[in-house]
């Protein structure tokens, strides 16, 4: 673990402890100066995992875990990776769907910097996080599906959702998921975030898992589906050949995202 991220960890302990946090007193414990201090609340809040305040964070008021939420959010290199790979598909004027996640998150948020695709293109997603990031931007036209909001994901879901999905067609769409396999496809731990991610990736002329190589050779509770829902998956590029071998030998056209920013776009298998 690296020096930054053993202090985001330590700073999250003490939001669990503590549920706010000073930044002259997490100087002093931490050994760092003040602006370090600063860039990690920074970098936490980020993250969707604190909110920053007068001299100091609080933690989130949402119904979720912060370690279960920091978990997800420690592949952050990699996901950046994906998101990179994953907006070189998007052709400008297209209309694209954008699931719930962390990883979803990320590619709307590099698509929010760049200024050649941010002209003419439409949004679907059911993620209000994701909604608030693009909304901000004239040239994208965001369509938030309508639903129930599940607070440890940010996901609406419902039958409302469906009504919206049900009468749209996509050119495109990301899905999250919190596991994939070759046997299983993409799984979510959420019957209804399943549900409507598959349903999404069905309205969808084309649809592609992305997540971390981290997921592979896990299965979570709901199916979303394989390859009858998905021809391709996005990861990083830590994924083995092992498994590289068997998502292929299924059926999956599989890029693999360089995390070293020195890389060249993916690399497709």
């Amino acid at each position: 673990m690296s020096p930054r991220e053993d202090r985001l960890d330590r700073i999250l302990a003490r939001l669990d402890r503590d549920s706010t946090v000073g930044v002259e007193a997490l100087s002093e414990e931490l050994g760092v100066s003040l602006a370090t201090v600063r860039r990690d609340l920074d970098v936490l809040e980020g993250r969707r995992l604190l909110e920053r305040t007068h001299g100091g964070a609080s933690r989130r008021n949402v119904d979720y875990d912060l370690s279960l939420r920091y978990k997800e959010a420690a592949a952050t290199e990699a996901k950046a990776a994906i998101a990179r790979v994953a907006i070189d598909r998007i052709a400008p004027g297209s209309t694209v769907g954008l699931s719930g996640g962390t990883t979803t998150f990320m590619v709307a948020d590099a698509l929010s910097q760049r200024d050649d695709l941010l002209h003419d293109l439409t949004i679907v997603t059911n993620a209000v996080d994701i909604a608030n990031k693009l909304a901000v931007h004239p040239g994208i036209k965001v369509i938030v599906c309508g639903g129930v909001i599940n607070t440890s994901s940010f996901e609406l879901v419902g039958s409302f959702v469906d009504a919206v999905l049900r009468g749209i067609w996509l050119d495109l769409a990301f899905i999250g998921v919190h596991a994939f396999s070759a046997s299983a496809g993409g799984t979510t731990a959420n019957e209804d975030e399943a549900y409507v991610n598959r349903l999404m990736a069905q309205r969808a002329e084309r649809a592609v898992v992305v997540a971390d190589s981290s997921k592979y050779g896990r299965r979570s509770f709901a199916s979303v589906g394989g390859t009858e829902v998905f021809g391709e998956i996005i990861t990083d590029d830590s994924l083995g050949e092992e498994a590289l071998s068997e998502l292929t030998a299924a059926g999956f056209t599989v890029d693999l995202a360089p995390t070293d920013l020195s890389g060249a776009g993916g690399q497709r298998r």
